[in-house]
């Protein structure tokens, strides 16, 4: 089939059309912003995109297109396939039915480390020898694709609580039908979609209706929404991780790039690894026990992670000029961005850090994070906010609520010359954004030379 897809560049749909074009399809796509990792990847796959949404793009008529969730009505994309009668599916859909189908499916949701646990999981079990399929919403290290069919059963897939197409508003995990579930944690996010928490744990709840009774459903103990979420009906057994779960760590060093796993009560081995932060200790136990739950013993599973490098854009370093370290991040919400800074803290101690923070995200946008900003950014020694032209609130009066040196800018170039001025050797620079943020690591890495 010739497929195209509207809004290809999205992490998702990136992956999706990978995996299209490994079953055999000719994929083609377009997206209003073209941009890597995934427009690197798409190209190398042999993927064709086109700039922008003209209907022209769409005729001669695919077989189908499969519209992304970015993707609203009104688009001229969008009301030409609608118009023309065009077959179209929204991208969870096209996955369940195509890919997911007989697949023993193990899915890792929460508000946050969705991406790099799946990373981490499909990893285990490549390592094992399984060969597993999966769809990861970033470029993991360990693997040169975000997608791939696999050789076996097992298919690992970052499942996601945005919501599906705008003509499908349940969350796109819903489609996925998952064997093993990790659920990671629960925080309010997505507030362009979802008018409060409770509104989220009831889509989690929809897809703890789908897990089988001989499935595996895993969590952390600290989570109160998902301790919520299990109360309202649970069918499938359930492992729980952290303080007085089955899954416990003893940290060997404060930054979390050492522990014990105990399972059980019972040691499982040390994981020694690259990784940094609470939140990554978490995510490597939910892993091992989703690996557990399809036959990975620990110890392997443990090997396995010691051996793990991250996601692309999760605290990669993307350049070192100087003796100053500068840093890629996603994080995009504030528990996020003070889970990575703690986790960088730790590592580097009293070394100089500075944060660049893009508020980008839909939720960021609108302000829905906007009072946690400020507890957020503790660990950095200074922080620049970057203010976009269209933020719908005053991001200046958040930056004075700091207790650490804050600025506000509204252009790259007043960012690079604040952070050249400030920089000195063995100073590390964290640049937060969930997409390209103008290119800014590139060119401060140019100035700084």
């Amino acid at each position: 089939m010739h497929i195209h897809i509207l809004g290809i560049c999205g992490t998702f749909m990136g992956s999706m059309a990978v995996l299209a074009k490994e079953l055999g399809h000719h994929v083609t796509g377009s997206d209003a912003n073209v941009y890597p990792p995934m427009s690197t990847q798409l190209e190398a796959q042999g993927i064709e995109l086109t700039q922008g949404y003209d209907p022209a793009q769409l005729d001669p008529a695919p077989d189908l297109v499969v519209v992304g969730n970015a993707m609203s009505r009104g688009n001229p994309a969008v009301e030409y396939v609608l118009n023309k009668g065009l077959p179209y599916v929204s991208g969870p859909q096209w996955l369940a039915d195509h890919v997911l189908q007989g697949r023993w499916v193990l899915a890792v949701a929460g508000t946050h480390g969705k991406t790099t646990t799946s990373s981490m999981l499909a990893w285990v079990l490549e390592h094992a020898g399984m060969s597993p399929g999966f769809l990861i919403g970033g470029v993991p290290q360990n693997f040169s694709v975000s997608a791939r069919l696999g050789d076996t059963p097992f298919f690992v897939i970052e499942a996601d609580e945005y919501d599906s197409a705008f003509f499908d508003k349940r969350s796109k995990f819903v489609h996925y039908r998952p064997r093993t579930a990790i659920l990671n944690n629960l925080e309010y996010d997505h507030a362009d979609i979802f008018p409060d928490l409770p509104a989220i744990e009831r889509q989690f709840h929809h897809l703890v209706r789908t897990i089988p009774s001989e499935g595996l459903v895993i969590h952390p103990t600290t989570e109160p929404a998902l301790q919520r979420v299990i109360e309202m009906g649970c069918w499938t057994p359930v492992q729980t991780t952290g303080a007085g779960g089955q899954w416990q760590v003893k940290l060997l060093s404060e930054d979390g790039s050492a522990f014990e796993v105990m399972f059980e009560g019972v040691a499982q081995g040390v994981v020694e690894w690259d990784m940094t932060g609470q939140h990554n200790v978490a995510n490597a136990l939910a892993t091992l026990a989703a690996a557990r739950h399809v036959g990975v013993v620990p110890s392997m599973a443990i090997a396995a992670l010691s051996a793990f490098k991250s996601v692309k854009r999760r605290m990669e370093i993307v350049a070192q000029v100087r003796g100053i370290t500068i840093y890629d991040d996603f994080a995009h919400h504030p528990t996020a961005i003070a889970t990575t800074l703690d986790g960088l803290r730790k590592r580097i101690g009293d070394a100089p850090l500075i944060a660049i923070i893009e508020p980008r995200s839909n939720s960021m946008k609108l302000g829905a994070h906007r009072d946690g900003l400020p507890e957020s950014v503790v660990d950095a020694d200074q922080v620049i906010w970057y203010a976009p032209a269209n933020l719908g609130w005053d991001l200046g009066a958040t930056a004075a609520l700091c207790t650490v040196p804050s600025i506000v800018s509204d252009s790259l170039e007043g960012i690079i010359e604040r952070v050249k001025s400030q920089a000195q050797p063995g100073t590390h620079v964290v640049i937060m954004s969930n997409g390209g943020f103008g290119g800014l690591h590139g060119k401060l890495a140019e100035a700084l030379q």
